[in-house]
């Protein structure tokens, strides 16, 4: 492919200057509105202008690292100069990459840690670029892999000059997945220096369900404290976008399929012919419950046992009904990639580029996408406008990212003027109801957090 001279949108612009303005910011736009090349622009100004802030380093998720940095490098003319050095693979691999001299170094989340101890004191990155920020949400919050390698940045922050912090999807569980980010822009400047601090302001628990939630008039509070420093862009104000048509295919659990999921969502324990299935506490039953409803359920060795092929017979009527368009199909559970496999010889997983190429060459007329695999860095747009959802996840982003690989933002930077399909197949009366109930209350509250923040096109 021949790079072209990259001329930016009048958003691109905006939010160029913006950051070219802030040292350390937010930068909110869908998948599709281009901030890959609106931070290769900001670079390459700043090495123009011979910034002491270089080198840069991007930290993004594996995928996004392999595919998306490059390939924008490779698209523009305008950044064909600059050195991109990836530090990825094996151990070895990365340290052979420190030696690299270069421009802007681009690592997965996962290497954070290794990576700030392999240089310790000696950090050389004057500009931190953290593409889907919200792998920094559970800073200080002591959750899991996340929260350590957001702990081992946190060591850093306060050497880097300029930090932006880049995603579409901002708050994906609420107003608390913002603490985290922001930290890293302003060190708790805004909302407060300790999470504690964030929550006893912002938040308060219910004492009869300990659940926690948002303080009245805390939204609104919250978007006025990070305002000076977020730019959100929303794809409706610049483009003309159509949403999206959603299609629900209800099918009915079978009897037996039916008791046994009601005995686990009542007893957390259901005895099988194959085995004896059971939930250690609610969190691990409402896995099960999902599992159950799209057809099979996992035992505690892992052992897949089958109920019932009713999601399949919707996903073929689904298939009937596009008379031959091509679908992309959403998956969560392994043990659905043999039950589909089974069902549709046709279709494809997608694993690797090849299989993204030949999608959106027209090859491939069923392929299957995990949500973790298939969402950041990958361009399905061209191949298709149909998606299924075979089993439903309560993580909103990642629901998010997938659905955008075919989102109406993308079909019409492909230059294609047509709606985006997307069908949800639901058991009745199962949790899959309320996943996705809980899912558009969660939605809601990141689009109006996008909506205070937007810099729209006619301002």
């Amino acid at each position: 492919m021949i790079a072209q001279p990259f001329t930016p949108r009048a958003y691109q612009t905006i939010a160029r200057d913006f950051i070219l303005e802030h040292e350390r910011c937010n930068l909110w736009a869908v998948p599709g509105l281009g901030k890959t090349a609106t931070i290769y622009t900001v670079l390459d100004i700043l090495k123009l202008a011979g910034s002491g802030f270089f080198p840069a380093l991007v930290i993004a998720p594996k995928k996004v690292c392999e595919l998306t940095w490059p390939a924008e490098q490779k698209k523009w003319a305008d950044f064909t100069d600059m050195r991109v050095i990836p530090i990825l693979g094996e151990r070895d691999a990365r340290d052979a990459a420190l030696l690299r001299r270069g421009d802007l170094y681009v690592i997965n989340y996962e290497n954070v840690q290794w990576l700030v101890g392999a240089l310790k004191k000696r950090w050389p990155f004057r500009i931190v670029i953290a593409d889907e920020s919200t792998r920094l949400k559970n800073f200080r919050m002591g959750r899991g892999a996340s929260g350590k390698r957001s702990l081992a940045l946190s060591d850093i922050a306060r050497q880097v000059g300029r930090w932006v912090n880049l995603t579409g999807t901002p708050s994906p569980n609420g107003l608390r997945d913002l603490w985290g980010q922001n930290w890293f822009v302003d060190f708790g400047a805004r909302l407060g220096s300790t999470h504690e601090a964030f929550m006893q302001r912002w938040f308060y628990q219910n004492p009869y369900d300990r659940s926690v939630k948002p303080r009245d008039g805390a939204e609104v509070e919250i978007h006025a404290k990070i305002a000076d420093v977020t730019l959100a862009l929303r794809a409706e104000d610049w483009l003309d976008v159509h949403e999206p048509h959603h299609f629900t295919t209800v099918v009915e659990l079978p009897p037996e399929a039916r008791k046994l999921y009601t005995q686990m969502e009542r007893e957390l324990f259901a005895r099988l012919r194959t085995g004896e299935i059971e939930a250690v506490n609610a969190g691990v039953a409402s896995g099960k419950l999902l599992q159950m409803a799209s057809g099979a359920v996992y035992d505690a060795q892992q052992i897949v046992h089958p109920l019932h092929d009713a999601k399949i017979e919707g996903l073929r009527s689904i298939v009937n009904e596009l008379a031959g368009e091509p679908l992309l199909v959403a998956y969560w559970f392994k043990w659905e990639r043999d039950m589909l496999s089974e069902a549709f010889p046709e279709l494809r997983f997608f694993k690797t580029a090849r299989d993204e190429a030949d999608w959106n060459a027209g090859k491939i007329p069923i392929m299957a996408v995990h949500p973790a695999s298939a969402g950041h860095g990958t361009n399905l747009q061209y191949g298709g406008r149909a998606m299924a959802h075979f089993t439903h996840t309560w993580d909103l982003e990642l629901y998010q990212q997938v659905c955008e690989r075919i989102g109406p933002v993308r079909q019409l930077q492909a230059g294609l003027n047509r709606a985006v399909l997307h069908y949800d197949i639901v058991a009745k009366d199962t949790l899959d109801e309320e996943v996705i109930d809980r899912r558009t209350s969660k939605r809601s509250v990141q689009d109006a957090l996008m909506l205070a923040r937007a810099h729209r096109g006619d301002e």
